[in-house]
């Protein structure tokens, strides 16, 4: 038996590589755009990739199914309510894939999206019981999936209670689950963890939303910490649905000149260093998405519009090139390129740069009011509501597209989040707006200013 999970370190999603080696043949399920690792796994195994199942259309990224089919000649199976645009088996709850001694059985789990199926592997040399489900977007390690990026909220956490309580919970203990995302990942909420499986028994044991046993308790708790939706989530269904995509666009490598010359055309600049390289140094009106944080493509995608070409620059070439991979995975396809050789190219060539202040929290807590320094909290609202540096102005970092009301842009402003990461690119889009004076709080949060409060 073959069995292979995939993680997209970076949109925290999870796909798989489920078949038999005997009969020669594999499914890949919920494959990403990049199919190199499953080309590569399956002439190394000496077996050939003959099916691609979907467990819905995906919201977050764009799915590979359509480079896979191409590269392989596999068939694609998804449920007959998805309404995709593409040659595929329907399949229903109940439908079996056998292949050599691996049955792959649909389960139907409607909630976060109408159409969403789970997959129960079943192993027919060892027994009847499944032994694996590949949960999707259902259930996932301590967390359900979020309901509301498809159908109205409430109705989609109905259908999520449904899915879990009538069809994955009566799944046997032992059952290993392996999800298609792992913590970090728009598409579940906070209490999504890292670990890339567990079993049934245990989620049902220990996973605080399953131990809500009352359908509307269930749906309140489901719908009350919701974040914001991603803006273009509804573009990558568009795309997921189809036409096939199979191909993949050409980024240019750019010189320093030709990166003005983007920029003064309109172009978003984009730099992927390190927060730290950008706060000392970097191009101006860039704003700063560090590559090597997880997230960077979900992170791009709220603040670039898709009709608007993006420019890269890294550290090297290849920052430039991974950078425009990531992209492509979140359905932003408009990229005017990267900047050859790196941001050592643009201070060879003598160029303009600015620079941010970094300050650390401590000084902050100790300065701020001395210096007069705004605080800017750049996390969601909830977030701030729940607990918040007295005096401090709220509005989300991926909201900020000027200079925020009620801030004075001839005053320093600090941009101060939860941990320092949300606040440089805060801090960027800040000082792109306009604001003469700009501070990054590094090392710690609106939690850690609070606990140096009371404890002075």
């Amino acid at each position: 038996m073959i069995f292979r999970q995939f993680v997209h370190e970076d949109l925290g999603c999870a796909s798989y590589m489920v078949g038999d080696r005997g009969a020669g043949e594999v499914a890949v399920v919920d494959p990403r755009f990049d199919i190199d690792e499953y080309l590569r796994l399956a002439r190394y195994l000496g077996v050939s990739i003959e099916h691609i199942l979907e467990t819905h259309n995906h919201a977050d990224h764009v799915s590979g199914h359509g480079r896979l089919a191409e590269a392989t000649g596999a068939r694609i199976y998804v449920h007959r309510d998805a309404g995709v645009d593409y040659d595929h088996v329907p399949v229903e709850d109940g439908f079996e894939l056998e292949i050599g001694g691996l049955v792959v059985r649909a389960l139907h789990t409607p909630g976060h999206r109408p159409e969403h199926t789970a997959f129960a592997l079943v192993d027919r040399n060892r027994g009847e019981d499944p032994w694996a489900l590949l949960s999707g977007d259902s259930l996932f390690v301590n967390d359900v999936a979020r309901p509301d990026l498809a159908v109205e909220e409430r109705e989609g956490a109905e259908g999520i209670f449904q899915s879990l309580r009538g069809k994955l919970l009566t799944l046997p203990d032992d059952c290993e689950l392996w999800p298609g995302h792992l913590g970090g990942s728009m598409c579940g909420g906070p209490g999504m963890d890292m670990k890339v499986s567990s079993t049934i028994g245990f989620e049902r044991a220990h996973n605080p939303t399953l131990a809500i046993e009352d359908a509307e308790e269930f749906v309140e708790q489901a719908t009350s910490g919701l974040g914001p939706q991603p803006p273009n989530f509804k573009a990558i269904v568009a795309i997921n649905r189809g036409p096939l995509l199979s191909e993949v666009a050409d980024v240019l490598s750019l010189t320093p000149r030709q990166v003005e010359q983007r920029q003064a055309e309109g172009s978003l600049l984009v730099d992927v260093r390190t927060d730290h390289q950008f706060d000392d140094a970097h191009i101006p009106g860039a704003v700063c998405i560090p590559l090597m944080r997880p997230g960077f493509g979900s992170r791009l995608a709220w603040l670039a519009d898709r009709d608007r070409p993006i420019v890269f620059v890294g550290r090297d070439d290849d920052d430039g090139r991974r950078a425009a991979r990531l992209a492509t995975a979140v359905g932003l396809t408009e990229l005017a390129g990267f900047l050859g050789g790196g941001y050592t190219s643009w201070l060879q060539e003598g160029l303009g740069v600015e620079r941010i202040e970094r300050m650390s929290l401590e000084a902050l807590e100790r300065d701020a009011e001395a210096e007069g320094i705004q605080i800017l909290d750049v996390r969601e609202r909830p977030e701030w509501e729940a607990a918040q540096i007295p005096g401090s102005l709220n509005l989300p970092w991926h909201d900020i597209d000027g200079v925020p009301e009620g801030i004075d842009p001839a005053r320093p402003v600090a941009a101060v989040c939860g941990s320092g990461e949300r606040s440089a690119i805060a801090a960027s889009l800040l000082r792109k707006a306009g604001v003469d004076s700009v501070i990054h709080v590094v090392e710690g949060g609106v939690g850690r200013w609070l606990e140096l409060r009371s404890a002075a």
